[in-house]
């Protein structure tokens, strides 16, 4: 059975940013994604758990591989035609090591941050 989002007024959505960046870090794994608000969905995302990018990585958890994740999803965003994301930290999130490399590998890709 599948629960559908939601349904938020106009008026609301109208001043909600309509897409958010999530990180979630693990002692193994790092990964990104990019959530559209209003209709509470996956825009786009990208983890070092893909067996595609395990091959090219060195190790899936340290700054490297969070910058290489920020880059791989700055450039999946550009190619779905996401200008800009706004940045959503957890209370223990703070703006240095892995959270910094993925923020500025985003930027480096192109996008915007609001």
């Amino acid at each position: 059975m599948v629960i559908p989002p939601p349904v938020r007024a106009l008026r609301i959505t109208k001043f909600l940013r309509p897409y958010v960046l999530k990180m979630h870090f693990t002692n193994k794994y790092v990964s990104a994604q990019v959530i559209h608000s209003p209709t509470a969905t996956i825009a786009s995302s990208a983890s070092s758990q893909e067996k595609a990018l395990r091959s090219c990585m060195g190790s899936t958890q340290d700054v490297a591989a969070a910058a290489k994740i920020g880059k791989i999803l700055g450039e999946r965003l550009v190619l779905k035609d996401i200008p800009a994301v706004s940045v959503h930290l957890k209370r223990e999130q703070k703006y240095h090591g892995k959270v910094k490399a993925v923020i500025d590998s985003l930027r480096e890709a192109g996008v915007k941050l609001l």
